[in-house]
C-alpha cells in the first residue's frame, strides 16, 4: 500500500503515521487529485459546423487531502498542530512513496483548507481533523530517481556506438545516446559536458538540435538544464549566450530512442552526460 509524504525545507510529515505507528498523522480515505491534471483546450471556431481543435495546455492541479491527527494528549496535539502549520507555511514536496521504494513528487503550496468544526473535527485533547488543499504549479508526478546516459570520458573511440562507419577525427566525436523514459509524459534532460572540447551539439530522435559554440577547458563543466532554459558553467556563470540562435530545448519521450550527441577538439577525459527524471500524469 502506497503512503504519503508531506516534506517542508525542515520537516518531513509521514502521513500513514497513525496507520503504522496509532499516533501522529494520518491521509484519509477521500483525498483527490492524484489522477489526470485539468487541461485548456483551445478552438478555432469558423463560419461552418462545429470547431478545429488547436492546442491543449496542461493546468495546474489542486489537491485536497483529508487529514487526521491523533496524539498522546492535550499539550502532544499542540505540539502535532504547530508541526503541520510551520510545514505548510511554505513550499512543500509531496511524496507518493510505493512498496517497491519508487517515490513520485510534486512541489505544492497550500491555497486553502485547514479549518474545523469545534465539537465536530476536533474538543481539543487527543484527535484533530481537518481537510488540506494543496496546488502543484507543475501538474506532473516526477520521479525521485534519474536516469542517466553517457559517452566518453575514456578515450575518444568510446564515443561511437553503432556508427563506427561514420568518419571522424581523432579530435571530433559523435556518439548515439540511448534514451529510455519510463515514465509516460515527456521528460527534460538535463546535459553535462566535461572538457576539453568545443561545439557540443544534441540532437534529439525527431531532429530538433541544441547546439553550443563555446568552448570549455580541461575539467571545465557546461550544464544545460532545459526544464529551465539555463546554461552554466562549474562556477555558476551565466553561458547561455554561446547557444545558437533559437534554440530546441527538446525533450524526452516515453518509451526507448536514440539521441546523438557531438563535440569537437576532445581528448580522453572529455565526456557527455544526459540524465532526466520520469514524469508521469497521475499515480495511484
Amino acid at each position: 500500500m502506497p503512503k504519503l509524504l508531506l516534506a517542508s525545507e525542515a520537516d518531513v510529515l509521514d502521513l500513514n503515521e497513525i496507520m503504522d505507528k496509532g499516533l501522529g498523522y494520518q491521509a484519509k480515505a477521500g483525498v483527490t487529485g492524484l489522477g489526470l491534471p485539468p487541461v485548456s483546450v483551445q478552438w478555432l471556431e469558423g463560419a461552418g459546423d462545429g470547431a478545429i481543435y488547436r492546442r491543449r495546455r496542461v493546468l495546474a492541479r489542486d489537491i485536497d487531502i483529508p487529514l487526521e491527527i491523533r496524539a498522546r494528549d492535550r499539550h502532544h496535539l499542540q505540539e502535532l498542530l504547530s508541526r503541520l502549520a510551520l510545514a505548510l507555511a511554505g513550499q512543500c514536496t509531496l511524496t507518493l512513496l510505493d512498496d517497491d521504494g519508487t517515490r513520485w513528487t510534486t512541489d505544492v503550496h497550500r491555497v486553502g483548507g485547514g479549518e474545523y468544526t469545534y465539537g465536530t473535527n476536533t474538543i481539543g485533547e487527543r484527535e484533530f481533523e481537518t481537510v488540506i488543499t494543496f496546488r502543484a504549479g507543475d501538474p506532473y508526478w516526477t520521479s525521485s530517481e534519474a536516469q542517466t546516459r553517457s559517452v566518453g570520458g575514456t578515450a575518444a573511440a568510446s564515443w561511437l556506438s553503432g556508427i563506427a562507419s561514420m568518419p571522424v577525427s581523432a579530435s571530433q566525436a559523435i556518439g548515439e545516446i540511448q534514451l529510455n523514459n519510463s515514465g509516460d509524459a515527456e521528460a527534460y534532460p538535463i546535459w553535462e559536458v566535461i572538457g576539453p572540447g568545443r561545439n557540443f551539439e544534441a540532437v534529439s530522435p525527431t531532429g530538433e538540435r541544441l547546439a553550443w559554440s563555446g568552448t570549455l577547458g580541461a575539467n571545465e563543466r557546461l550544464t544545460i538544464d532545459t526544464s529551465k532554459g539555463t546554461v552554466v558553467d562549474q562556477s555558476g556563470a551565466n553561458r547561455y549566450d554561446k547557444l545558437e540562435d533559437a534554440p530546441r530545448f527538446w525533450t524526452v519521450k516515453p518509451g526507448v530512442s536514440t539521441a546523438t550527441a557531438q563535440l569537437i577538439e576532445i581528448n580522453s577525459s572529455s565526456k557527455i552526460a544526459c540524465s532526466w527524471r520520469p514524469r508521469k500524469w497521475m499515480v495511484v
